[in-house]
């Protein structure tokens, strides 16, 4: 059903108490704990994987292959490939996707916008709900 690609490893971290002003390209993995003002960019080439914790905050655009918050975006988020969104997610801006993953309690004040894939098995792109499990 869905085609599971290994995921990049997390390689650098924004720790909790850092705030980081200016625009951050990144390869591979990064897990975001602190403060960024500005623009968070996964090199298109190779794999990105961005995690956004429940601690996090970053304003500006957020774009990479893999994204997953749980934390607050305001700004634009592109996922080139899968969105997770987790149940404390609070994302202020458009959201675009070729694969989504939202929780309940997550909550995007913006447009949900689909992208297609150059290749695709399927004519629509994917959607996938995920129950919270108490």
């Amino acid at each position: 059903m869905f085609k599971s690609k290994k995921q990049p490893a997390i390689k650098s971290l924004i720790a909790p108490d850092c705030v980081l002003e200016g625009h951050f390209n990144f390869a591979d993995g990064l897990r975001v704990d602190g403060v960024i003002k500005g623009n968070l960019t996964g090199l298109p080439s190779a794999p990105s994987m961005l995690v956004i914790s429940e601690s996090a905050s970053v304003v500006g655009a957020v774009v990479a292959d893999h994204i997953i918050i749980n934390g607050q975006v305001q700004g634009p988020v592109q996922a080139r490939t899968l969105l997770e969104l987790q149940p404390k997610a609070r994302v202020t801006g458009d959201v675009s996707y070729q694969t989504l993953e939202m929780h309940r309690g997550a909550v995007v004040d913006g447009r949900l916008i689909p992208t297609i894939a150059e290749v695709r098995d399927q004519d629509k792109p994917t959607l996938k709900l995920a129950a919270n499990n108490r």
